[in-house]
């Protein structure tokens, strides 16, 4: 039992300098934590609504004034002083206290702060690790794991200058037992792509938005062949010890119903062709979002296309919404969901999001946002919740490190093994 006595909230700005949230919860007993809010920049139609405030004149319209005022007065005034027995509980009560299907009233930037930093007060006041808490309320005591690593080593589309229509190439080291391992092999593989870049393409090591690098490739196979180059002169075989991931982000350049990618106009039977391709001639363990998110009629032939040779994911495409889910699954769409906590706005609909692909034997992968902060409860959750693999970003931001390193200080307290890739997908 946690009796609320105040909510507060503070604008701050994210790792794009744009406003978000952070919200404190304090607890009758003296429990107090804090947690602050990601935002996305490839977001899904069907995604819970971030309350911005409009106003040209500030931060572009992107302000969060209104999204605090809402936790500090109408939210705080109505769970102060009352005593929740658990997550669930305390969810539902903002939920009907916001009385949309997609949170637009009060903002899902509002209620999500407010949920996780109950969390994360409840879980100081029982005295117990964030991740622990968060096994707890999800019904297990976690799986016995840490997630596997999928880190940003090359970007495109929204999340750096669109120089190429694919989002991120990502790299999964596939031999690891233990998130220190993982991470010594991506520093070596992300600085050999540095230099094969400056080699190539005269390029400084340019960012995008989540870290990855952003040199000007001339098409998406340039892409994922320099990937597989910077593996290699790492000293390591692609395949067998450093595998690829690929954020496709298809939504972001399907226009009247075809996909606009590497100066072609493909329809959706030619894209799924074009990525089964790319993964029969590459390293790729796994696939986001490789068609759009509403293409609903084609995603069943994606997932027979490509579901035995790597993960079939979804992210905007299912915006962690368990409505879409259950669509998805009823209809054989996907292998595994990318999970965004703030898509769907509270800690408890993204636990029941979690809860619906498990029961299917799918993955769930936890992910991060392009818009983050130094707040590193990503990391407690995707442990907490047994999250298959994890998606950060890289390793050369703050925002991001945050959140690797919180992993290794688990891994150092439990001795937990990475978990395992599928043995359904072969590598």
């Amino acid at each position: 039992m946690a009796e609320i006595d105040q909510l507060h909230a503070l604008e701050i700005l994210d790792s794009r300098g744009r406003p978000t949230l952070k919200v404190w919860c304090r607890l009758a007993s003296g429990a107090e934590a804090a947690a602050s809010v990601p935002s996305g920049a490839s977001t899904g139609k069907a995604e819970a609504l971030e309350l911005r405030d409009g106003d040209p004149g500030r931060y572009g319209g992107l302000g969060c004034r209104k999204a605090v005022g809402h936790v500090r007065h109408e939210i705080h005034n109505a769970v102060r002083g009352r005593a929740f027995t658990s997550q669930q509980e305390f969810d539902a009560c903002l939920l009907a206290l916001d009385g949309t299907a997609n949170k637009s009233r009060l903002g899902a930037n509002a209620l999500l702060g407010a949920s996780l930093a109950f969390a994360r007060a409840s879980a100081r006041e029982s005295g117990d690790a964030l991740f622990r808490h968060f096994a707890r309320m999800a019904g297990s005591e976690g799986r016995g794991t840490l997630p596997r690593l999928t880190v940003n080593l090359f970007s495109g589309g929204k999340h750096a200058g669109g120089q190429v229509a694919v989002q991120d190439v990502l790299l999964v080291p596939v031999s690891c037992r233990t998130t220190e391992e993982s991470l010594a092999m991506i520093y070596a593989v992300y600085q050999s792509a540095s230099m094969l870049i400056a080699r190539k393409y005269g390029s400084r090591a340019l960012k995008a938005d989540e870290g990855g690098l952003a040199p000007e490739f001339p098409h998406t196979e340039a892409m994922l062949a320099d990937a597989v180059e910077a593996i290699e002169a790492a000293g390591y075989r692609p395949g067998t010890e450093m595998a690829l991931a690929v954020d496709v982000a298809s939504s972001q350049f399907f226009c009247d119903g075809r996909y606009e990618i590497d100066g072609e106009r493909l329809f959706s039977e030619q894209m799924i062709g074009r990525l089964r391709s790319w993964v029969d001639r590459y390293p790729i363990v796994s696939v986001e979002d490789g068609l759009a998110e509403n293409d609903w009629e084609h995603w069943p032939a994606l997932r027979a296309a490509l579901g035995e040779k790597c993960l079939v994911v979804g992210d905007d495409f299912l915006c962690t919404n368990p409505g879409r889910i259950a669509r998805a699954i009823s209809e054989k769409c996907a292998t595994a969901l990318l999970l965004k906590v703030n898509q769907i706005g509270t800690v408890s609909e993204a636990a029941e999001a979690a809860r619906l692909v498990r029961e299917a034997g799918w993955q769930v992968t936890i992910s991060a946002r392009s818009g983050e902060t130094e707040d590193d409860w990503l990391a407690d959750l995707a442990v907490g919740w047994g999250g298959d693999q994890i998606k950060i970003g890289s390793i050369t931001q703050s925002e991001r490190l945050a959140k690797y390193n919180r992993l290794l200080e688990i891994e150092a307290e439990t001795r937990l093994p990475v978990v395992n890739w599928p043995s359904a997908i072969s590598l």
